[in-house]
């Protein structure tokens, strides 16, 4: 059984927790906050925070359990500082989900319960890829997104780097969705967007426009 050291003890830690042991990971601890330190997540300790991880490096491979809602700078840190202690993250893959061998994930992206992940699609790295997503043949994501629970991406998408694309969303056949984009839980994109800032409704429309 591979070792793997969590970084990150909120909810979503509970989840990547049930995702890991179908997987067959043995998890030899969570690193967070200071004063988590010594409490448990579902049995499992917090033995130290993120100053901790060189001291994994070669016992252990990291997966990133701090959560993306509004914007993934929390996971690109964390990601950065395993990259820098020489360290790895895992792919993993839960049992219940599928995954096409025609298909790449990247390394640190979990695919969690019952997501689909269809052939020639391209995942990269440090992903959420929640439960019940459906990625169609060969979309591409990049770096760093949140695809959301029961989400649907059609075939052909093209989605970029720092994605939130919200629960139950749809994106159409050959949709391209630009960097730093936000698309809310139930929206349909019918159209390629590229402006950053948040979408809504159906169809998707910018609602708030970045910076």
């Amino acid at each position: 059984m591979q070792n793997l050291i969590l970084v990150g003890g909120g909810g979503h830690c509970k989840s990547v927790i049930d995702v890991a042991e179908s997987a067959g990971y043995n998890i030899l601890g969570i690193l967070d906050m200071p004063e988590e330190v010594g409490k448990t997540v579902l049995g499992y300790k917090v033995v130290g925070t993120d100053d901790d991880i060189p001291q994994y490096v070669g016992k252990a491979d990291f997966v990133i359990t701090v959560g993306f809602i509004k914007n993934p700078t929390i996971r690109i840190r964390i990601f950065d500082r395993i990259k820098s202690a020489g360290g790895r993250l895992a792919t993993i893959v839960a049992f219940t989900a599928r995954v096409s061998k025609y298909a790449e994930v990247g390394e640190g992206t979990v695919v969690m319960h019952h997501a689909f992940v269809n052939a020639g699609a391209k995942i990269g790295r440090n992903c959420i890829i929640n439960t019940f997503s459906n990625i169609e043949h060969d979309v591409h994501v990049g770096d760093q997104c949140h695809i959301s629970t029961g989400t649907m991406v059609n075939g052909d998408c093209k989605i970029g780097e720092r994605v939130f694309l919200g629960s139950q969303s749809v994106l159409a056949n050959g949709i391209s969705v630009g960097d730093d984009i936000i698309v809310g839980a139930g929206a349909l994109v019918r159209k390629s967007i590229t402006t950053k800032g948040i979408y809504f409704g159906n169809p998707a429309i910018l609602k708030i426009k970045s910076k």
